[in-house]
């Protein structure tokens, strides 16, 4: 069976572009009311199924952090009658396939299941979503694991820049700490903890959902009709909107390296925002383009202070930022950082080149649909789609919003949203040049 779906999957991976230019994304409403969307293809015995849960780690009760993601790694060690390995037993001969991780604005669920097993793997999917043991040994395995990530994570400059931007930026909500919490506490989570952080955010009030693959809309009404209608109703209340505290500058945390590693960003824009794919195109030029990026050029090609550079538009449920990393040599790092200033204040009064615009739209365009690489990313995209309050029609029209991007509309939104004198650095290591602290 296990190598029935990886055949399938192989399969799957050739057609799946090309599926999704012709597909019918249907929504489909349950008996009991719950709404998914469905791209329905019968070539392939298997089906894959897509659920978030809104919120995320961003409901972490105060003095709980990191809960909701212990809880969710402990989802599939053990349920119903089934200890840690009895379940894994059954998924496994079943060949079906689980995944469940936690992030700052969602929980997910991602599901594989074969068409001859669906029902008993929804059954056992089932069993973990509604009816998971927190065992005491389970809890206090995975508590090691997550507390070892913790431990790894205070030594990684990465981790280190990361999450000394994050406080310094968003301060006391919880998207100024990492999901994964602290050593003090995690050790302190009970399972009662984890029993809570379930009920806040696993509720049919805040689910998405998604199927690809073998099934039909009226099979697929009743599969998540089972799945999902035995969970609360409601859920935790979010967190307010995240206030962003930028007021600019260099902040440098000390670690003994020979290179230092850069995390920069400022205010970005929300994805509703009517000017998101002026933003959107602009970043890409900027920095999200790889070797083809101004940055990647000047900091990089031209000067050598860097492997590499980047930048992202990160449009969060309760903020928008736009952030930027990049690692340079002690000795080179000041003059890395001017130069991301010189080019940040450079695109802000003078836009881009409309021979920069067009090589842009072409590549956005032209990669757009290689996103579409299988049945389990397929519906993971429309599930962002649902939560980003996308219609259906969004896969046909995104190109086109992109193509009607204009210079005009790039110099708008530059003049709009980037403050060069704003931006905040946090360097990691031992720069020479620049101060500890700031």
């Amino acid at each position: 069976m296990i190598r029935t779906l990886f055949a399938a999957t192989a399969a799957w991976l050739l057609c799946a572009a090309a599926l999704l230019a012709a597909a019918d994304i249907r929504e489909v409403t349950s008996p009991g009311g719950i709404t998914a969307w469905l791209v329905e293809e019968h070539s392939i015995p298997f089906v894959s199924v897509e659920i978030r849960f809104e919120g995320g780690t961003a409901l972490d009760a105060p003095g709980k952090r990191g809960a909701t993601l212990l809880m969710s790694a402990l989802l599939e060690e053990g349920a119903g009658d089934l200890d840690s390995q009895g379940f894994a037993a059954a998924r496994d001969d079943l060949a079906a396939q689980f995944e469940f991780d936690a992030y700052d604005d969602a929980l997910t669920v991602s599901a594989r299941m074969l068409t001859e097993n669906r029902a008993q793997a929804a059954a056992l999917l089932k069993s973990a979503l509604v009816a998971p043991r927190f065992d005491a040994d389970a809890i206090e395995r995975v508590r090691g694991q997550v507390l070892s990530i913790i431990q790894s994570d205070a030594l990684d400059p990465n981790r280190i820049a990361g999450t000394t931007y994050d406080h310094l930026v968003f301060g006391d909500h919880p998207y100024g700490s990492a999901r994964y919490g602290t050593a003090e506490s995690v050790a302190a989570l009970t399972r009662d903890d984890l029993i809570a952080a379930k009920d806040a955010v696993m509720a049919r009030d805040r689910m998405y959902v998604a199927a690809v693959g073998d099934i039909t809309a009226e099979e697929l009404g009743a599969l998540i009709d089972d799945l999902l209608g035995d969970l609360p109703a409601t859920g935790a209340p979010l967190p307010p909107p995240a206030e962003m505290d930028l007021g600019g500058g260099v902040t440098v945390v000390d670690f003994d390296s020979p290179q230092s590693v850069v995390v920069f960003g400022q205010k970005g824009i929300r994805r509703d925002d009517p000017d998101f794919f002026a933003a959107y195109v602009l970043n890409h030029i900027l920095g999200g383009q790889g070797f083809a990026s101004r940055l990647m050029n000047e900091v990089r090609e031209k000067r050598g202070l860097t492997y590499g550079i980047s930048t992202d538009l990160l449009p969060m449920d309760l903020a928008a930022s736009w952030q930027g990393y990049f690692a340079s040599a002690n000795e080179k790092v000041a003059e890395a950082i001017a130069v991301v200033r010189a080019e940040w204040a450079r695109a802000a009064a003078e836009g881009v080149t409309q021979e920069e615009l067009d090589a842009a739209k072409t590549y956005l365009t032209g990669s757009y649909p290689l996103r579409f690489d299988g049945n389990g990313r397929i519906a993971g995209i429309l599930v962002g789609m649902q939560s980003e309050h996308l219609p259906i029609s969004y896969v046909r029209d995104r190109n086109g919003y992109v193509e009607a991007v204009t210079l005009d509309d790039i110099r708008r939104v530059a003049a709009r949203l980037m403050t060069p004198d704003a931006l905040r650095f946090v360097v990691v290591g031992r720069p020479v040049g620049l101060p500890a602290g700031g």
